[in-house]
């Protein structure tokens, strides 16, 4: 069984009879009924039925054809990664997200650009506090959506957004410390709620208001950390966009206040600088300079 085989009852299917899957085929009449001919003795039953003017499928024509499409659907998927592949387009592109960052807006803001290259697969990928820093210079990311030092020359960035971090607790967690600023001192008898940094190395470990001397509770994403935080099992600091709802219901409270404060990170998308980026990468760069807001 061969591959033209294949295409020739294609298109005299969608042609609707065997003249006009010749003119699709761009071969003579007589050798597509010749080819089709041979190819049903090969498979033991006849594909069209001779009666009509129109080419119409046998029943185990039809059986046959709706596996072939399937079939014909893969080799041209093929055809076109063989094509991407010869032209260096990434078939696939790997990009994380940071803790940090709302999914919603990432996933929006790419979205758009995937839709146009439906024959690039995106590898989502999500890492906490140094681990997507360490992802891209380590060569596991194409690109990061997170905060970085914007001194290292290793990185290119784009401007994305600003986040705010809020410190919040539950009600009546601190019992009656809410009523003075409070220090860091203070908070030494009570559990922090910190995210366990993914990053593999030390190099490039960063430690965020961690208050070394205090019980912890460690977490693995920005979720957890919310649920722990309004069940009164710890304290910490929140990206304002993630509790917004819950400060206005009262649900959490702010010690925003003293030296112990609210803080911003710059997000940024970033690349690293001393690589060029391929074809589809390079588009991903241009299409994020035009549409981040």
């Amino acid at each position: 069984m061969k591959l033209q085989q294949l295409l020739a009852l294609e298109a005299i299917v969608k042609g609707g009879s065997f003249q006009e899957g010749a003119r699709l085929l761009h071969k003579t009449h007589p050798s597509v009924i010749t080819g089709i001919k041979r190819f049903e003795d090969e498979l033991g039953f006849q594909l069209f039925n001779r009666d009509y003017y129109r080419a119409t499928l046998t029943t185990e024509g039809e059986v046959f054809y709706r596996s072939c499409t399937r079939l014909l659907d893969e080799a041209k998927k093929l055809k076109v990664i063989a094509n991407n592949i010869a032209v260096k387009e990434e078939t696939e592109l790997n990009i994380v997200i940071g803790d940090v960052v709302s999914v919603d807006k990432a996933l929006s803001l790419l979205k758009g650009f995937f839709d146009s290259h439906p024959n690039t697969q995106l590898n989502l990928l999500f890492e906490n506090i140094s681990g997507p820093n360490e992802r891209l210079l380590n060569g596991g990311a194409d690109l990061i959506i997170h905060h970085i030092q914007k001194t290292d020359r290793r990185y290119e960035y784009q401007e994305y957004s600003q986040v705010e971090l809020l410190p919040v607790v539950a009600p009546g967690f601190l019992d009656d410390r809410l009523t003075k600023p409070l220090t860091y001192d203070d908070l030494t008898n009570y559990t922090q709620c910190i995210i366990r940094d993914t990053a593999k190395t030390t190099d490039f470990a960063t430690d965020y208001h961690l208050l070394n001397k205090t019980r912890q509770i460690m977490v693995g994403d920005q979720h957890t950390k919310k649920s722990v935080i309004k069940l009164g099992l710890g304290w910490g600091h929140m990206p304002l966009f993630m509790i917004r709802e819950e400060l206005e219901n009262g649900e959490l409270l702010t010690i925003n206040g003293g030296n112990i404060r609210k803080y911003y990170l710059d997000i940024v998308a970033a690349r690293r600088s001393d690589q060029s980026a391929g074809v589809i990468a390079e588009r991903l760069w241009q299409y994020l300079g035009k549409n981040i807001q």
